[in-house]
C-alpha cells in the first residue's frame, strides 16, 4: 500500500480505475471493515484499485475545545496501515483537517478532491457528511462520472457500531465489548523498560511497558491478556494502574507473561486485551498481594475466548 500525506487536491494523482473510500477510520471497527470490504469486492470484480482518503487526526480538534484524549487513537498509525493493507487498500491519502479545509462546501470538496482523483466509484457510510454544509454523499450533485455508493450501518443488539462506543467500553474496562465492536482483539504496543523489579522478588516478574504510540488504554485494573513477542503469542495477566500497595503515584503498565523466560528489555511488545479480572486494589501487605496474584493467574490461565 502506498501512503501519501497531502496538503491540497493537487497532491493527488488521477486514478480513473479506482474505488474511492471516504471517512475517518479510528479503530477500523466492524462498520469500517464492512465499508472497505465492499470497496475491495467491487475493485476485485472490475479490476480497480482501492483508494482511501482520510484524516491523520480527528476532525473534532477543529470544532471542540481541546482535551488531551482528542489526540489519542484506538489504533496506532502503523497498526492501522498494516490492517488497511491486509484489507486490500492500495493507496492511502492523509489530509490534515485544517481550518481552510473545514470551510469547503461539499460541492467544493467534490470539485477539488474527488475530481482530482476521478474515481469510478465513491463509497461512504450512511452517515458520512462532507463540507461545512454537512451534505450526505447522496445529496452531492457533481460527482460525475464517479458513481456514489452508500454503505448501510452495521449494528449489534444494542445499536450502531461506532468508535464512540468502543472508547466508552475501554473507559469502563469492558475490553470484551470493545473487542466485539472492533471485530478483533484491542492491541496496545510499547517498549519494555526497567521498572522497580519488585515483581521478581515476590515470584511474579513483570515486563514494564512504556507506550510508544498515542493510543487509548482500558480503565485501571488487572486483565487477562495475550502478549505478542517476536510473532509468538503468550498468555499473561496485565495490570494497569499506580501500584498503590507500594506507594506508587505514576501509571504503570506491567505484564506478567506465563511460560516465557528471557530478557525483554528494549523489545517491542503488543498486548492483546481479552477480559478484565478485577479492579486495582491497595493491599495490606505483600502476603495478601501474593494470594490475590495467585488467584488472578488461575483466572488468566483458565480463560477461553467464547
Amino acid at each position: 500500500m502506498k501512503i501519501k500525506q497531502i496538503s491540497s487536491a493537487q497532491d493527488m494523482s488521477k486514478s480513473p480505475d479506482s474505488v474511492l473510500v471516504l471517512g475517518y477510520f479510528d479503530g477500523l471497527h466492524r462498520g469500517h471493515q464492512a465499508l472497505i470490504d465492499q470497496a475491495r469486492r467491487l475493485a476485485e470484480k472490475e479490476a480497480l484499485e482501492v483508494v482511501l482518503l482520510t484524516f491523520p487526526e480527528s476532525p473534532r480538534l477543529m470544532f471542540e475545545k481541546y482535551q488531551e484524549d482528542m489526540l489519542l487513537h484506538l489504533l496506532s498509525f502503523s497498526e492501522m496501515a498494516k490492517r488497511l493493507d491486509e484489507m486490500g487498500v492500495t493507496k492511502l491519502y492523509l489530509k490534515p483537517f485544517t481550518a481552510s479545509f473545514s470551510q469547503l462546501t461539499a460541492q467544493e470538496f467534490v470539485a477539488s478532491y474527488i475530481q482530482a482523483l476521478s474515481p469510478k466509484y465513491v463509497l461512504a457510510g450512511f452517515d458520512y457528511r462532507m463540507g461545512r454544509d454537512k451534505q450526505l454523499l447522496s445529496e452531492v450533485t457533481n460527482l460525475s462520472p464517479a458513481k456514489p455508493i452508500i454503505v448501510e450501518k452495521i449494528s449489534d443488539e444494542v445499536g450502531k457500531i461506532s468508535s464512540t462506543r468502543i472508547r466508552q467500553a475501554l473507559k469502563d474496562g469492558d475490553v470484551t465489548l470493545a473487542n466485539h465492536l472492533l471485530g478483533y482483539e484491542f492491541p496496545t504496543t510499547g517498549l519494555v523498560v526497567h521498572g522497580d523489579a519488585r515483581g521478581r522478588t515476590i515470584g511474579y516478574p513483570t515486563a514494564n511497558i512504556a507506550l510508544t504510540e498515542r493510543t487509548h488504554l482500558p480503565a485501571d485494573g488487572v486483565y487477562v491478556t495475550d502478549v505478542l513477542i517476536a510473532g509468538k503469542r503468550y498468555r499473561a495477566m496485565t495490570s494497569l494502574g499506580k501500584n498503590t500497595t507500594f506507594g506508587g503515584t505514576q501509571l504503570r503498565l506491567e505484564a506478567n507473561i506465563f511460560d516465557f523466560d528471557g530478557d525483554l528489555y528494549g523489545e517491542e511488545l503488543t498486548i492483546l486485551w481479552l477480559d478484565k479480572i478485577r479492579d486495582m486494589v491497595t493491599f495490606d501487605g505483600v502476603d495478601a498481594l501474593i494470594a490475590q496474584l495467585e488467584n488472578d493467574k488461575a483466572i488468566a490461565l483458565a480463560y477461553e475466548k467464547e
